[in-house]
């Protein structure tokens, strides 16, 4: 009741102000906290690392690595906090954070405002002992190297983090998205390949893709070795909105996402032919939506939007009926059900 009161309330401000408060909120008692949640089912392991189970928290949540304590503790499997980029930068113009209720989405166009690198590492630094914690590398807006910036970040991160992940497909920076071009991706995953330490390296890529380049991408991510790809980042399409918000410019998330990420998600799936772990995001707000990412190729899945519109007691909710799914279904664990339900996509 408290949950639904708060949320009531957050509803009727500024949404950036409203994020920032949720932030805030989690620090106080009346946060969930029911711990990882887990089962022998539920216990997943992606570029080896150990997850309590497959619901992860995506990036731009926890842009500047602040509530890393009270997160752990909400029931996820694993975080991922930023994106951080080499220097401190503000984003884009307020306003920049659109609720579209009446779509349960969000458009965002917040420009990887963070507080840099410095600051973020020295907080991953004291993060305590928990569940993997990833962190989301961007590259400044005023850059004249942004392939080097994503291998900046990574130098001054990776004693302090378990993932990282070269994020090249926000729509809300320049011409960032133009990295993801056959070329300019292999050169920049092998700038960062070579300084990652032993830290895996994961990709995030956008959901607006043909079908030729997911596969460009898969070849040139398996080419690099790359441990993992999270499908997929918000999008520019504007499928079937009615909010009034609906044309505002910058990247769509939400419900009105599932059906293209995990379209993509199941294209790239076939395409790699399951031999580099996926992560599906967008549009995930219950277990029966992670489930289905699970059988279209995914081997976890992220969440950020659905919190706005369900609360952060959301998480424990969809790992726990995602174990009861897996387990009415006869699969013994998360992996045994990965991928098997791909034709429903293609």
């Amino acid at each position: 009741m408290i949950e639904r009161l708060a949320l009531g309330a957050l509803a009727r401000i500024d949404s950036e102000t409203a994020h920032g408060l949720a932030l805030k909120a989690l620090h106080t008692p009346f946060a969930p906290s029911p711990g990882p949640i887990t089962s022998p089912v539920l216990k997943t392991n992606i570029a080896g690392l150990e997850l309590p189970n497959p619901v992860g928290l995506a990036a731009g949540f926890d842009k500047n690595a602040t509530a890393l304590a009270p997160l752990m503790q909400a029931g996820f499997g694993f975080l991922e906090v930023g994106a951080a980029t080499p220097r401190p930068q503000p984003g884009n113009a307020k306003p920049r954070l659109f609720r579209l209720s009446e779509d349960r989405a969000v458009i965002n166009r917040f420009g990887f405002n963070n507080d840099g690198v410095e600051a973020i590492a020295e907080r991953l630094a004291a993060r305590p002992a928990g569940i993997p914690v990833g962190l989301n590398l961007g590259a400044n807006k005023d850059s004249a190297d942004r392939a080097k910036d994503f291998a900046e970040v990574l130098v001054r991160v990776r004693d302090h983090v378990d993932f990282a992940t070269v994020n090249v497909s926000s729509p809300n920076t320049e011409k960032l998205r133009d990295l993801q071009g056959p070329d300019a991706l292999a050169a920049l995953l092998d700038g960062v390949m070579a300084v990652r330490g032993d830290v895996p390296v994961f990709l995030k890529i956008a959901p607006d893709l043909s079908d030729a380049e997911i596969a460009d991408i898969a070849g040139v991510a398996q080419k690099a070795g790359v441990h993992a790809i999270i499908a997929t980042n918000t999008t520019l399409a504007r499928p079937g909105l009615t909010s009034p918000h609906r044309d505002e410019t910058g990247g769509l998330s939400g419900r009105p996402l599932f059906g293209p990420s995990t379209r993509v998600l199941a294209r790239l799936y076939r395409e790699t032919g399951g031999a580099i772990p996926l992560i599906g995001v967008g549009g995930v707000e219950s277990a029966s939506e992670a489930y289905a990412k699970i059988r279209a190729g995914a081997s976890a899945v992220q969440l950020y939007s659905a919190m706005v519109y369900w609360g952060l007691s959301l998480v424990a909710r969809i790992a726990r009926g995602l174990d009861e799914r897996l387990q009415h279904d006869g699969f013994h664990s998360v992996a045994d059900a990965v991928g098997t339900g791909v034709d429903d996509w293609l």
